[in-house]
């Protein structure tokens, strides 16, 4: 059985507050804070003081990976498992591979990417955490994890002071 994890959701109606009020907690030296939008906004990653993300990396490397395993691919297979010279060109034309370079490349990286994504999100899982219904609609929720000596009272009036609309305690 799985320990639920405390957390304390403020609902507020303009994107402005919620980021605003993201900052305010991070400087109360409250972590690993979430936010829940109807639609990406500017801006958000910074008031969480969110890290660059490691997906980038995957792409970069599995995509020059597959590009060099294409390469490869075309190199040995001109060069050595059916050599045919054509118009005095060398087997290995490195011209004539660009456009299979350039797939394999894409197609491992892309590849890679989606599992890299799949893999940072947690995903595929059985149980999603849907705090409130309307964070899909017109409301803006900022998710405040409570760690060991965080009051529920003094969160909740921090966060009724940083303007949040309504705030309640969910056992996650």
């Amino acid at each position: 059985m799985t320990k639920l994890t405390p957390v304390m959701v403020a609902v507020f109606s303009e994107p402005t507050d919620v980021l605003n009020a993201a900052e305010a907690a991070h400087k109360q030296g409250w972590r690993h804070l979430d936010i829940m939008t109807p639609y990406p906004i500017h801006g958000m990653e910074k008031a969480l003081h969110l890290k660059m993300s490691w997906v980038p990396w995957v792409t970069l490397v599995m995509g020059l990976g597959g590009a060099a395993l294409g390469f490869l691919f075309a190199s040995w297979t001109s060069a050595v498992a059916w050599p045919i010279n054509v118009g005095g060109k060398p087997l290995i034309s490195w011209p004539a591979f660009i456009p299979v370079v350039f797939e394999c490349g894409i197609l491992i990286g892309g590849i890679a990417t989606f599992i890299a994504v799949w893999r940072a999100c947690h995903m595929p899982t059985n149980t999603p955490k849907i705090y409130d219904e309307r964070f899909t609609d017109d409301k803006f929720g900022l998710i405040v994890p409570l760690r060991e000596g965080m009051k529920d009272n003094d969160v909740q009036a921090f966060l009724k002071g940083v303007g949040a609309d309504e705030v309640r305690r969910v056992d996650a």
